[in-house]
């Protein structure tokens, strides 16, 4: 869907839409049969509410959109009234949607976030529907926003980078797991070679030279083997020092391994890498609005399988911190993943700041349904930004505790720990498995966002699927504190 910003409305066909902001007057332009209309209809300009009309103009009729903005209007309001739009135009029929504001009480930033709630509802991965009727196919192909205060456009361009990286990041984790797995997940990213994102890549020689035996355990089932992506973005004037980084969790399909999952559901676990698509996004985003910021992300690319040679309950690896692990159950699979890669990235770059995103545990969806995201770290101020970005960017986490008393629960008679604890405080334990590989002073941060990647409903900016969550979080948290 593309965006144009105009003083005038189109020449050719469109439909035409006025915001109206609660309890304001309607558009003194709209003929008198307009307000009864809204009368009719108990139309108040309610946030992400629409009254369709057809009115005389030319000779002809106009199909017009009133929609409301709620009271006071801020960036999500602005957002939900493009969302409203585009999802009752996108399979329409009609082509171009002409959003008036010249009538509007509107800053230049109301148009692009318009902009930007249309386009990310409008977003479909119709690419494996062959016999999609043609009514259901989506129609709508430009937005045009008319009447925008001066500096609209410049407040898109970010957006729009904003965008393209959460855009990035639902494909990924839309595509079933026999089109993307470690090797082609890491294809799909060389492009942002162009935006100047240097790309690294570790194969499964690589990883067993650098001791990543927990990474590799996970690996070892499958025939997709194992690679780490590391995906590089330096905004900066390059002064030498070290980078935030971001690593991201990115099974491409969770089996549970000799643990073998239930048969129902099984195939969402394509999403289980939504921690590494997050990344991804995010690092595409950044680069794409040339961010003045030095970051790296890394993705631990795998596939659990339960084939003869997957590893087994009560097997014992090593990672590459020399730490070792008790493997109590092969669907505890993700920490075995993110432990090697925190540990790679930091001994690769020294970053002081690590965040880590994945789809760890059902527990946490247990705890928080689809509403938040978990957060667990070892740094007030950090959790205190990362929530803050988290309510700035609609991306909405909740803080969970960390302490000895929960780390006891991963003790394991045999090794260095067990991979699991017992079923109580499953998110916990888990964050307290990655806690122990964070060396020194390195802030760090574990977002288990198993509830957030995939909506089994439409959203204000996402329909039924992939979210493309993690991605505005993290570029909110980056602009908030790391640019300079």
């Amino acid at each position: 869907m593309q965006v144009r910003f105009s003083d005038t409305r189109p020449s050719g066909p469109h439909v035409l839409a006025l915001p109206l902001a609660a309890g304001a007057p309607l558009d003194p332009r709209l003929p008198a049969i307009a307000a009864d209309a809204a009368r009719a209809a108990r139309f108040e300009g309610e946030k992400g509410g629409v009254l369709e009309l057809y009115l005389p103009e030319e000779g002809g009729a106009r199909r017009t959109l009133i929609a409301g903005v709620g009271g006071n209007p801020d960036a999500r309001a602005w957002e939900a009234l493009g969302s409203a739009l585009s999802s009752r135009l996108l399979t329409s029929g009609e082509e171009v949607l002409a959003v008036d504001l010249s009538g509007a009480s509107a800053d230049a930033a109301a148009g692009a976030h318009i902009a930007l709630g249309a386009v990310l509802r409008g977003w479909r991965h119709d690419v494996y529907r062959t016999k999609l009727p043609e009514k259901s196919r989506p129609s709508l192909k430009e937005i045009v926003i008319v009447g925008a205060p001066a500096g609209a456009e410049q407040a898109w361009a970010p957006l729009d980078a904003l965008a393209q990286g959460i855009g990035f990041t639902r494909e990924l984790v839309s595509e079933p797991a026999n089109i993307l797995y470690p090797e082609s997940f890491v294809e799909r990213c060389l492009p942002m070679r162009e935006l100047g994102v240097e790309i690294s890549v570790l194969d499964e020689e690589a990883m067993r030279a650098a001791g990543m035996g927990a990474l590799l355990g996970v690996a070892q089932g499958s025939a997709r083997p194992a690679r780490l992506l590391v995906l590089r973005w330096n905004g900066t004037d390059d002064s030498g020092d070290p980078p935030l980084a971001f690593v991201g969790k990115g099974v491409t399909f969770d089996t549970g391994g000799i643990s073998l999952k239930p048969p129902a559901g099984m195939e969402d676990m394509k999403w289980d890498m939504g921690g590494a698509g997050a990344v991804a996004g995010a690092i595409r985003a950044l680069a794409a609005r040339r961010a003045k910021v030095h970051v790296v992300g890394v993705c631990g690319l795998v596939e659990n399988m339960p084939d003869g040679k997957a590893q087994r309950p009560g097997d014992i690896v090593t990672t590459m911190s020399g730490q070792t692990v008790e493997v109590i159950n092969t669907d505890a699979e993700g920490r075995l993943v993110l432990c090697d890669a925190l540990t790679w990235v930091q001994r690769s770059y020294r970053p002081r700041t690590i965040i880590d995103l994945a789809t760890l545990t059902g527990a946490m969806i247990v705890s928080l349904g689809h509403e938040h995201g978990g957060l667990f770290s070892n740094s007030d101020v950090l959790a205190d930004q990362l929530l803050a970005a988290g309510k700035a960017s609609g991306d909405a986490l909740w803080r969970f505790p960390l302490s000895d008393a929960y780390d006891k629960l991963i003790e394991s008679p045999i090794a260095d720990m067990k991979n699991v604890g017992p079923r109580d405080a499953g998110s916990i334990s888990a964050a307290q498995f990655l806690l122990r590989y964070i060396e020194g002073e390195v802030q760090w941060a574990h977002l288990d966002i198993a509830g957030m990647v995939w909506a089994a409903k439409p959203g204000t900016l996402w329909d039924k699927g992939a979210t493309g969550f993690g991605v505005r979080l993290l570029d909110r948290f980056v602009a908030d504190n790391f640019e300079r």
